[in-house]
Order: C-alpha cells, then structure tokens, then sequence
C-alpha cells in the first residue's frame, strides 16, 4: 500500500481504553489493541473521553464526527442508530466519535455545548462544522461530505 492511500488515526481501545494508531484505509481487516489485543470496531462510534478527545481529534488524517451526548437525553437515543449507520458507512473515510458530556465536562465546557446532542464536525483537529439537535441521516451525510 502506497504512503498516499494511507489515513492514520489515532483512536481508544473500547475495552481498555489504551490509544492505538491505526491505519483507516484497513478498516475492514479490524486492527487489534496493542495492549489487550481486542479488536477495534472503527465500524462503530468510538468513545472519547476528556483524556482521550484532544489526541484522537488532532491526530487524525479523516475527518471525526463528535456526537456530545448523555445517557438520559431523549434525542441523543435518538441519534444512536443514526450514527450507528453512518460510522458503518463511512468506516475508514471518517471517525464517528461520542463523548458523555456528564462524564467529561472539561471538554464539554471548552466547546461550550450548551444543548444535547450536539455534533460537531473537525477536520485537521479544528471545528468545521456544528449541529444542534437531532439530525436525520441525510443532513449528517450531507455534514460529513462538506468536510
């Protein structure tokens, strides 16, 4: 594989929690840990954490999908299947990530997430784009297209 078709990513292990680089453009052969040895699921939204968001967001080569959510919140279940379905379609083109803003409320307040869910989009490991609510499958399509 040429240096060009490859698109690292730095991502938390689901089980865990070490961060491991990953190469996206082999999404489907699912990487393992390299310290559990379990797989990583990059097919599905990857949990971020005040520890983990600063690393994960700015290392990447793809753009990152950050869903700031809560467990109680109506909309944020909502929202689940949704970015469910496209973390599996854009596995290896992008990072479907969430954050439980009642667990991490160091980086909820720096980006000043005020309603849930919020989403916001990073490229580069800045904000590119931002939804407040949630968004049908399309318009977070559309999102992630504009990146």
């Amino acid at each position: 594989m040429d240096a060009a078709a490859s698109r690292k990513a730095t991502v938390a292990c689901s089980s865990c929690g070490r961060l491991n680089r990953v190469d996206l453009a082999r999404a489907t052969d699912r990487p393992k840990c390299g310290a559990c040895g379990r797989p990583i699921a990059l097919d599905h939204p990857l949990p971020l954490s005040d520890a983990t968001f600063d690393r994960v967001v700015g290392d990447s080569e793809v753009p990152v999908l950050v869903d700031f959510y809560a467990d109680w919140c109506g909309p944020c279940k909502i929202m689940a299947p949704v970015l469910d379905a496209v973390a599996r379609a854009r596995a290896g083109s992008a990072l479907v990530a969430k954050l439980d803003t009642d667990r991490n409320p160091a980086v909820a307040r720096r980006f000043q997430i005020a309603s849930i869910p919020t989403l916001i989009l990073f490229r580069g490991g800045r904000e590119v784009a931002r939804e407040l609510g949630a968004i049908p499958r399309p318009r977070l399509e559309a999102l992630l297209d504009r990146a």
